[in-house]
């Protein structure tokens, strides 16, 4: 259990902390508590994949949690945002529906022996998410505009990035790889 896995262990330990203060209001700062646990829980993302990379600390565990940590991240997050409507439900689905799509394209390429590595749209997708999230939880009147346009690009990047992955990797699914 190297540092980059108690990191991304740790990520996944702070959602049900993230869900609780996202759903109550006992402190009257539960929400900027929420957006702190979401921040950090964001940050120790950025940092598990390049502690493992810079110190060869890359292990099967981290490749198969990683990823889930960040979708169960994310995924939390936006469904409590429907919840609280801040982000159209249709949009969740989208966003949820390409992580399944991804997942299982992975898979089938994992068990013919090919690793499809994390694309710049897939990146770009990402940081657009994690930004727009952090806005919907601080639901800042002043910053709705921005919000919402954020959302929207997330929203393209998400569908940009599937297509990507799909054309670029399309042989995974013919099976002639």
């Amino acid at each position: 259990m190297n540092l980059p896995n108690k990191l991304t262990l740790f990520r996944v330990i702070l959602i049900p902390f993230f869900c609780f203060f996202m759903l109550t209001d006992i402190t009257g700062y539960d929400k900027w508590i929420a957006l702190a646990i979401f921040i950090i829980a964001s940050l120790t993302d950025l940092l598990d994949g390049k502690i493992a990379r810079k110190y060869n600390l890359v292990t099967d565990f981290g490749k198969f949690m990683d990823p889930l940590a960040d979708k169960l991240l994310v995924c939390s997050a936006m469904i409590l945002l429907v919840d609280l409507e801040r982000i159209p439900s249709w949009i969740v689905v989208i966003i949820i529906a390409r992580e399944f799509i991804i997942s299982g394209f992975r898979l089938i390429a994992v068990e013919n022996g090919r690793v499809i590595a994390a694309s710049y749209w897939g990146k770009f997708k990402t940081t657009f998410q994690m930004v727009m999230i952090v806005l919907m939880i601080a639901n800042i009147p002043e910053l709705s505009i921005l919000t919402t346009i954020i959302m929207y690009v997330a929203l393209i990047l998400t569908v940009v990035s599937l297509i990507d992955y799909l054309v670029k990797n399309k042989d995974v699914m013919s099976g002639d790889m």
